[in-house]
């Protein structure tokens, strides 16, 4: 599936989601389909966005800090549909704004819980959807450095 469509649909349940787990099971599904999405852009993406996203959807890095929220069981998560990146910059222009809004719904989830080990758990998060969005901007700005070359083409589609 498409990751803009997947983005989309999440970004969707992200602003529909008023409950405690609806709305930790899409900061979930967020930080699943960046991993998703950075393991794609490691393996099939422009040479300038590798090792950034390699390093977006490593399992070790703070990025899955995220998955410590209680999470119902859902099965797999919507990212394990992904199968294209068909506009590298729209992705990550689409991803980077998904990963603000995560970041915006875990303050508000912050402030509203009562159990220390939750909010901890949520502030970890906001870090790690920071994190997150930092590296996925800095892959935008390297795909804005590369556009200038020839024989570059930054929205060249993954498939």
């Amino acid at each position: 599936m498409d990751a803009l469509r997947l983005i989309t649909m999440n970004r969707r349940a992200l602003l529909r989601g008023h409950s405690l787990e609806t709305l930790t099971a899409e900061v979930w599904e967020a930080q699943a389909l960046t991993r998703a999405v950075g393991a794609l852009l490691a393996e099939e993406g422009p040479r300038a966005l590798r090792e950034t996203a390699l390093a977006l959807s490593s399992p070790g890095g703070r990025t899955a800090e995220a998955t410590e929220l209680p999470v119902p069981c859902r099965g797999d998560p919507r990212a394990a549909r992904l199968t294209r990146v068909p506009d590298v910059e729209a992705t990550l222009l689409a991803l980077a704004e998904l990963l603000g809004e995560v970041g915006i719904a875990l303050v508000g989830l912050a402030c509203g819980v009562y159990q220390e080990a939750l909010y901890w758990a949520s502030v970890e998060a906001i870090d790690a959807a920071d994190e997150a969005r930092d590296r996925v901007l800095d892959m935008l700005r390297a795909l804005g450095e590369g556009a200038g070359r020839p024989g570059h083409d930054s929205t060249a589609g993954l498939r």
